[in-house]
């Protein structure tokens, strides 16, 4: 498995996340909620507009969404 890249902005994340269904929900600050609908519950999280994410809140981002690393990488 090749390591998950370590200059992806939160924009890049959203922009992947989307293709699988995650949408912008609400906004403060510079962190931004995506939600989606699986099997009628909502799963959420929460991703910062930074310029570049550190792999720890990358791994947290996708712990939230439900979704391996391997499964992210597919998306980029």
């Amino acid at each position: 498995m090749p390591p998950l890249p370590r200059n992806l902005s939160g924009s890049d994340v959203i922009k992947a996340l989307s293709k699988v269904g995650f949408m912008p929900k609400r906004q403060k600050g510079s962190h931004v909620v995506l939600a989606k609908d699986v099997d009628g519950k909502k799963v959420g999280c929460v991703v910062p507009l930074h310029k570049e994410l550190k792999i720890g809140t990358l791994k947290s981002v996708l712990r939230q969404a439900g979704m391996s690393e391997e499964e992210f990488l597919s998306l980029l």
